[in-house]
């Protein structure tokens, strides 16, 4: 007997990683499907590194509409596309892809999926601010290259690694020339920025476990900082927790884990979900 609502026209949509059981994207996503009473279906792919090219082929060869790309894929998938758009080129990563026609088109919706979030849950727009940024792995990738379309003054990049977080300003320096990039590898070389920042935001994993970040110390930052960690899960990182017994503007990655959903649902369907419908799912999981 088939199921109900899938028939011969449904458009496959999904995500790939590995592992990918614990994605919240297909919960999400068929939400708003239902919602918006589109004739597709979400589904999650667990793709194991070694098989990815064969994987991608499949999707294409299957006309699969698109997918998200999730840990370790992001990077991995590139050569295995035929187009990137300005936000993928520029993140160096992949998180969601559009099939169009057989041809294959990467995004990285995460950059903007961040500034929805800053702009819904903090008020915060980057343009003409320093920021303060602390990690610079593959997310921080996304967030630089976002606040530096956004027109941020100023950003300082706060990595233990001196030499990763300086590639990674170089890189963007001489793609995005109208906002100053800085890099600090201790607490004395950051305490001279955090007076004047608008922003600090945490692209690293550090909190997931409840840790402290080094070298950041909330004492110093002006009285309207926002305080942004990417992390969601737990609510409240010492960060976070920190933020708001001095009374700073918070705001966790719930948000920016919507607004990333959100946009890659527009680039698959040519609309935005209803707000609050993809927020509603993923704030229900964490109640």
């Amino acid at each position: 007997m088939p199921v109900p609502g899938i028939n011969g026209r449904t458009g496959i949509l999904g995500i790939i990683g590995h592992p990918v059981g614990h994605s919240l994207s297909p919960a999400m996503h068929n939400a708003a499907l239902k919602v918006c009473s589109l004739d597709y279906v979400y589904v999650p792919f667990d793709v194991h590194p070694e098989r990815l090219t064969a994987a991608v082929a499949g999707l294409r060869a299957l006309g699969v509409r698109g997918f998200n790309v999730t840990i370790p894929h992001k990077s991995m998938i590139i050569p295995c596309l035929d187009a990137l758009d300005e936000s993928a080129q520029a993140a160096g990563a992949v998180n969601t892809v559009h099939n169009i026609d057989g041809r294959l088109i990467g995004y990285n919706t995460d950059g903007e999926g961040l500034l929805t979030s800053l702009e819904a849950d903090l008020g915060f727009s980057p343009q003409g601010t320093a920021i303060i940024m602390v990690g610079a792995g593959g997310a921080a990738r996304g967030a630089l290259a976002s606040f530096c379309r956004a027109g941020a003054a100023r950003i300082v990049i706060v990595n233990r690694s001196y030499a990763r977080a300086h590639e990674l300003a170089a890189f963007m320096g001489n793609r995005y020339a109208g906002t100053e990039i800085a890099v600090v590898a201790s607490a004395e070389e950051l305490k001279p920025y955090l007076g004047d920042a608008a922003l600090l935001l945490n692209t690293t994993s550090l909190g997931m476990q409840r840790e402290q970040i080094p070298f950041v110390d909330l004492g110093d930052v002006a009285g309207g900082t926002k305080v942004y960690d990417m992390v969601y899960s737990p609510p409240l990182t010492p960060l976070l927790r920190d933020a708001a017994n001095r009374g700073l503007p918070w705001a966790n990655g719930l948000g920016m884990l919507v607004g990333q959903a959100e946009l890659a649902f527009k680039i698959w369907t040519g609309m935005r979900p209803p707000l609050g419908v993809m927020r509603s799912v993923v704030s229900s999981h964490f109640a």
